[in-house]
């Protein structure tokens, strides 16, 4: 909150804020999986043993309980235990909120309601970040940098490569910063390309998904 404050006062978006805050927070575990697991499995053949009708642990219990919830905790990077913990609020209050109040969409008034910079959002949705994703997928593995993700292949890449067009609430963002009140003809026109690139975006994702991917038997 005073970083958002501070940034707010200082006549940056305080959504900056957000962006920096995350660069700082810790991907990396303390602890890797295979140290974790070798901890767990020596934690659990000296855990003291107990009577079937016994429901009160000695302090020896606790302490070994203890030790496996410290590792666990240490197993966990922070940036995924901070989006683990988000992940409700996130989606089911913040970005339904986002879209409630950004999403309009004016079909009367002066202007009109289809022009060039719906165009263009549209078609940056669906072709620039479907190029975008699926050419720096290639580039990666090609050169070596990466190996291709295992069960996946370039068919299923390109699925997932068009739903990366789903830039809902980020693009709204950007629209509001480009055009804000000073250009409303324009950010109704570039608010109606987020949501039909987005929306024809999910489609033709889930339509090549369903073509690609193996069926359940």
């Amino acid at each position: 909150m005073v970083i958002w404050y501070l940034f707010l006062q200082s006549g940056i978006h305080s959504t900056i804020s957000g962006v920096i805050l995350a660069f700082v927070i810790p991907a990396k575990p303390q602890l890797n999986v295979g140290t974790y697991i070798e901890r767990i499995r020596r934690i659990i053949s000296t855990f003291p043993e107990m009577g079937a009708n016994n429901i009160v642990l000695t302090n020896q219990q606790i302490a070994k309980l203890k030790e496996v919830e410290s590792a666990s905790d240490r197993v966990i990077s922070p940036l995924q235990s901070l989006e683990d913990n988000l992940h409700g609020a996130v989606n089911y209050l913040v970005l339904p909120l986002f879209a409630f109040v950004n999403a309009g969409v004016m079909f009367s008034g002066e202007g009109e309601v289809i022009g060039g910079v719906t165009y263009a959002v549209a078609l940056g949705l669906l072709a620039g970040k479907f190029l975008g994703i699926y050419s720096f997928t290639w580039l990666a593995i090609k050169s070596g940098l990466t190996p291709m993700p295992l069960g996946m292949n370039w068919k299923n890449i390109s699925g997932v490569a068009l739903l990366g067009g789903i830039g809902f609430t980020v693009s709204l963002f950007i629209a509001n910063l480009s055009f804000g009140s000073t250009h409303p003809v324009l950010l109704n026109q570039a608010k109606l390309g987020v949501l039909s690139g987005t929306v024809i975006a999910g489609i033709l994702g889930y339509l090549v998904l369903h073509w690609v991917l193996p069926r359940k038997r």
